[in-house]
């Protein structure tokens, strides 16, 4: 399940389930019981577990989890933010559910609560708040804090924006949320993320095709975004029907970066890489190079004729290149022809005083291009886009450029120039050393290369990427990560073959080749 679903687009979804028949009190006993399931598990029988509800449908999921889980055994106190004959609809009909005292809640009476708890069922607000939390509102989130009491949230984390993560004023620190029907983009970004914990995913009735209807177009980056673009190669392939990728390097003494993305590139599946570098560089390159094949180079002029030879379908420039006028001139190389072009560090820093010179290239080249801008990069491309919510930034980015942007981090957004979007959230903090985005850069150059578009082909990298980190694990440098790609390959071709096969069916062992990889 790789759709996203903003609030507004969630609202809609149970909007759409009610017209077609599912009454909505049923959807909120389905959520209800989803929370007392995740409390179960979590806490054993006896636990004495706090309810803290809100005003609206986030609290009347509250009311049916209290009234579940006291069926159950455990010993639960609800409280209840604002005054109970003020609820209404749904929540007012779970509510009527519950035949115990209802504790009144707030900044006051929230301490002496959490004090006798064990556990605390976050039902205040969930992924709908608009505006910041103020008040009785935020000393009761600020009160669930300071008590360290393990908290499950029901949806999002009080105080957490259900479409940007960010923090609304003050937010609950969650060690679990349990959401519905689909992720929120608050579950995936930062802060968010942390705030909510590990999330369950319940199926409280919502049909499927109420995506048809809404069309949403943000996912989390998940293999089904584009396995079925990265196909295994087949029996008749030949190292050219894989594509040539070219990676341009930096001077001499600056050639690392280079050979990491063009070692990366051919990790990835390019049938061919070449090493583009003046002749100092070609030289330094060549002695710890062997797969990779060297191109000497002089300057643009020097490019352009190497890329003349169409065969050469993807261009890596900007690891370590340097910036100023030389590498401009190069990018301008580059981006003449219609072929695919990733461009990453100084490429893009080199475009910071002349961002619209950068962006007609790339309009006026024809291929698929990528920018993996980290955020102080982004900032000096699309100064008048910093701060803000994440996704939109990367969209509006994409928009402006032409270009599908990879806006890196720990959540990073890869955008492209038609509105989609994907959020990214496997990458380890063990990525954050040097030379991982210029594996990244590779990664991407490679996937171009092999012919996948410009979106997949970004977000395809950048989760391979971050399996490949996973794999590698704590301690990793940037020379680790592209030997797990092997590995992280064959699972996914394994795991695209056998989705491929009818329900039932048994492949025979000899159908395919074996590529190896995990058990």
């Amino acid at each position: 399940m790789i759709e996203l679903l903003t609030p507004a687009e969630m609202g809609r979804a149970d909007r759409l389930a009610i017209d077609a028949g599912t009454a909505g009190i049923t959807l909120m006993e389905r959520a209800g019981r989803a929370v007392a399931d995740a409390v179960s598990v979590r806490h054993p029988l006896g636990t004495r577990v706090l309810v803290l509800c809100g005003p609206g449908n986030n609290g009347g999921d509250g009311f049916v989890a209290a009234r579940v889980l006291k069926e159950r055994g455990y010993l639960v106190t609800l409280a209840l933010l604002g005054d109970r004959a003020r609820l209404a609809g749904d929540a007012a009909l779970a509510a009527a559910t519950w035949r115990d005292p209802v504790e009144p809640l707030d900044g006051g009476s929230a301490p002496r609560l959490l004090g006798r708890a064990g556990a605390v069922v976050d039902a205040l607000f969930g992924a709908g708040l608009a505006r910041p939390l103020d008040g009785e509102a935020a000393a009761v989130v600020d009160a669930v804090n300071r008590s360290r009491r393990p908290v499950l949230a029901v949806d999002l984390p009080s105080g957490i924006d259900g479409a940007t993560g960010a923090v609304l004023g003050t937010a609950i620190r969650a060690e679990g949320s349990v959401t519905f029907f689909r992720l929120k983009p608050g579950h995936l970004l930062l802060p968010g993320r942390v705030h909510a914990g590990t999330v369950t995913l319940a199926d409280i009735g919502i049909p499927a095709w109420t995506l048809r209807e809404i069309g949403p177009r943000l996912f989390r980056n998940r293999p089904p975004l584009w396995r079925d673009r990265l196909a295994a190669p087949g029996l008749a392939d030949h190292k050219y029907a894989r594509g040539h990728a070219v990676v341009v390097s930096g001077p001499a003494l600056r050639t690392g970066a280079a050979r990491l993305a063009a070692g990366a590139a051919l990790a990835a599946g390019a049938g061919l890489v070449t090493l583009a570098a003046d002749p100092a560089a070609a030289r330094v390159a060549a002695t710890h190079l062997t797969a990779v094949m060297i191109a000497e180079i002089a300057g643009a002029d020097g490019l352009r004729g190497l890329l003349a030879d169409r065969r050469l379908n993807a261009v890596v420039i900007g690891p370590a290149a340097g910036v100023g006028e030389a590498t401009r001139s190069l990018v301008g190389a580059v981006l003449g022809g219609a072929r695919g072009a990733v461009l990453d560090a100084d490429a893009l820093t080199s475009f910071a005083e002349d961002p619209e010179a950068l962006f007609g290239l790339i309009r006026s080249g024809g291929g698929p291009v990528i920018l993996t801008p980290h955020e102080g990069e982004f900032a000096r491309l699309f100064p008048d886009l910093a701060g803000g919510p994440k996704t939109e930034r990367a969209r509006a980015a994409a928009r402006r450029s032409g270009a599908v942007v990879v806006l890196k981090g720990a959540d990073t957004v890869v955008a492209a120039p038609d509105g989609r979007a994907a959020i990214n959230d496997n990458a380890p903090p063990d990525l954050a050393t040097a030379g991982s985005g210029d594996v990244l850069a590779g990664i991407a150059g490679g996937l171009l290369a092999r012919g996948l578009p410009g979106f997949e082909a970004a977000a395809a990298a950048v989760w391979l990427h971050g399996e490949c980190g996973r794999r590698a694990g704590p301690g990793l440098t940037a020379e680790h990560l592209a030997p797990e790609l092997r590995p992280a390959l064959a699972d996914l071709y394994r795991e695209a073959r056998e989705a491929a096969l009818p329900p039932g069916s048994l492949m025979a062992a000899d159908d395919e080749p074996d590529y190896g990889g995990s058990d």
